[in-house]
């Protein structure tokens, strides 16, 4: 039994806007299936895609705290040409420049009208089959236990383990990179995540049995107030948010 990522969750005051956003910073399209605005390839809502990794944006009442996010997104270029002409659509888009220590990097650390951070990476040849999303970025501070949870609970390939990141892709090859980065002062403890990941069981197992199976592996509840719902929140070993969907 393994379970699938299907698309990142992001929380917005604005869902509609912040999907508008993310639809044109990647090309892709927004779709408005019920409350929340699900940002996928277009040509028609398919979900879950079978390559790409969506965007779902809910809605909530708070707005982002100043804490910067332990989870962002980085996007892919071709060139350096591609890399200035993103940045000057996205800030076109309004994105606005962000500050999270970086320093002197060959990428550009962006918000998105929320506040949310993400980064428009230079052209890298290991990301050049990813579509517009090249890797989501998870903070944490033991990435070797990350790599081992996170392995046993979906059924993407470990591509490489270190004491400073972790790096898993889909077993297809396709798609963008889960990359856990060891960061030095990162909350182990849960404070409330912006963006996080959805996870989804294949047709025919067992939900029940596959939230069981997570927490044997470490994860914890979490009650976020959401009543009486078709998906399971939890936590991983570090306090990172993800939930477990439910077929339909």
């Amino acid at each position: 039994m393994a379970l699938r990522p299907v698309h990142v969750n992001i929380k917005a005051l604005d869902p509609a806007a912040v999907g508008r956003f993310w639809a044109e910073a990647l090309g892709w399209t927004a779709y408005s299936p019920g409350v929340t605005t699900y940002v996928g390839p277009g040509g028609g809502l398919v979900w879950p895609d079978p390559v790409a990794l969506g965007i779902d944006v809910v809605p909530v009442p708070e707005p982002r705290t100043a804490t910067k996010n332990r989870v962002h997104l980085d996007l892919a270029t071709t060139s350096a040409a591609h890399q200035r002409e993103l940045v000057a659509r996205l800030r076109s888009l309004g994105a606005t420049p962000a500050h999270v220590g970086q320093g002197d990097v060959p990428w550009t650390v962006l918000a998105d009208p929320e506040g949310n951070e993400f980064c428009v990476l230079e052209p890298r040849k290991t990301y050049r089959d990813t579509g517009p999303i090249a890797v989501v970025v998870v903070d944490c501070a033991d990435p070797r236990a990350m790599a081992r949870f996170w392995g046993e609970a979906t059924d993407w390939t470990l591509h490489e383990v270190t004491d400073d990141h972790a790096v898993l892709r889909s077993a297809k090859g396709a798609g963008p990179y889960l990359e856990f980065l060891r960061t030095p002062g990162v909350k182990t403890v849960h404070v409330p995540d912006r963006l996080h990941l959805d996870l989804l069981p294949y047709p025919g197992d067992d939900k029940a049995a596959e939230v069981a199976r997570l927490r044997a592996l470490g994860a914890g509840d979490l009650d976020l107030g959401q009543g009486d719902v078709p998906w399971t929140c939890l936590t991983d070993p570090e306090g990172h948010e993800f939930c477990v969907l439910a077929p339909s």
